[in-house]
């Protein structure tokens, strides 16, 4: 199942994809549904299967008649991994890691499909990282690796937008700040549930600039993989349902180029993840 969140006078509601493209409203469909995807998650398997059955006479919607959100819009917490495919790591003339290397983003930075990247009237390098992004469904802390796909409700497109000037060369390098300008977080434009992608360990991730290819691999480059990811994580903290990850980036980031390459004004920026989909986002400057 591919669910997406949508903006509503009443707040964010959760709907799914029909294989036409159109929406079904889950709450509409079936009254007992919660409106919101991160209830809807907390339901676990119990609630994406009533959810399934509501989608088989819910009342269809024109895609064009709402207003798209990201696929979890208030997530408690976003994970972020660095070099985490060892073809970048080369790139970047690094050492892969022993270890996870773990940021986080602002839940303020994230946006959804369609909407636009803002370049910061603080930062003159701003780049581009396509990422897998998993999202949490069952709640744990410690969770063994061997157990940590059951922990795994969905996943989607994401871009982990970078301000290198910040990162790199702030006093200390400022990551956090670097990577959380709001925007800096695209994501979607829908989620596809893990029942549908058993194995994301192997999926085409590519990412174009104006249709341009700028980075194209395969996420069984991943350093860690996402069993890994949970695992290590939940050893520090206890995920929510909704929790985001966003797994880390291959390959031909702007910053690693000859000469280098960063976001402009008036640049379209597309994330392709196989069997997942496509996240569109332009690009403009702050006013």
């Amino acid at each position: 199942m591919r669910l997406i969140s949508y903006a509503s006078a009443s707040g964010p509601r959760v709907a799914a994809v029909l294989p036409n493209g159109f929406y079904v409203d889950l709450q509409q469909a079936d009254s007992s549904l919660p409106s919101d995807i991160t209830q809807l998650l907390a339901l676990g398997h119990d609630g994406l299967r009533r959810a399934a059955l509501a989608v088989t006479h819910g009342q269809a919607i024109n895609p064009a008649e709402v207003q798209l959100l990201p696929p979890v819009p208030r997530p408690e917490k976003i994970f972020c991994i660095g070099l985490n495919y060892a073809d970048h790591a080369r790139e970047t003339g690094k050492q892969p890691p022993p270890e996870p290397v773990v940021f986080n983003k602002f839940v303020t930075a994230l946006r959804a499909a369609g909407e636009p990247i803002v370049l910061p009237r603080l930062s003159e390098k701003v780049d581009y990282e396509a990422e897998l992004v998993v999202v949490i469904g069952k709640p744990g802390r410690h969770i063994p690796k061997q157990q940590a796909l059951e922990h795994v409700a969905g996943y989607t497109c994401g871009n982990d937008i970078s301000a290198r000037d910040w990162q790199n060369h702030k006093p200390g390098g400022q990551w956090l700040l670097g990577k959380s300008f709001d925007s800096f977080a695209p994501l979607g434009p829908e989620l596809v549930t893990a029942d549908e992608l058993p194995d994301a360990g192997n999926l085409q991730i590519s990412l174009r600039i104006n249709g341009h290819t700028m980075q194209d691999s395969r996420t069984s480059q991943l350093i860690f993989g996402v069993a890994d990811l949970i695992s290590y994580i939940s050893g520090v903290c206890t995920f929510s349902p909704g929790d985001l990850i966003y797994t880390g980036t291959p390959p031909g980031v702007g910053f690693a180029r000859k000469p280098p390459v960063y976001l402009q004004p008036g640049d379209v920026v597309e994330v392709e993840i196989e069997r997942i989909g496509k996240l569109r986002n332009p690009v403009v400057a702050e006013r």
